[in-house]
């Protein structure tokens, strides 16, 4: 005997909301990048001059400025991809004064 399943239909989330926003973001960078001249293309900076973006090949070097950068906001651009990213030494600086 088959077993049916149900037909359920999920409502979108506040989740699937901002992720569709970041990958909109993430075209609007593309497209920023792509209408410079091809020496003119760095392929990071800001849509709107309000959200960080960069597609640069990721560095440990990056990755740890975002990250772990004592002196550095609580809130930067990630080192790679669309949006912000926690720096935890600066929450660390912060929780601990």
């Amino acid at each position: 005997m088959a077993r049916q399943q149900a037909n359920t239909k999920t409502r979108p989330t506040p989740k699937d909301f901002w992720k569709l926003v970041l990958a909109i973001i993430g075209v609007i960078a593309i497209i920023q990048e792509l209408r410079k001249p091809p020496a003119e293309r760095t392929w990071h900076g800001k849509v709107a001059n309000l959200v960080p973006y960069d597609f640069r090949m990721p560095t440990i070097e990056r990755f740890r400025q975002t990250y772990w950068n004592p002196e550095g906001p609580i809130l930067s651009g990630k080192a790679w991809g669309v949006g912000w990213a926690p720096n935890l030494a600066a929450v660390k600086r912060l929780v601990a004064k």
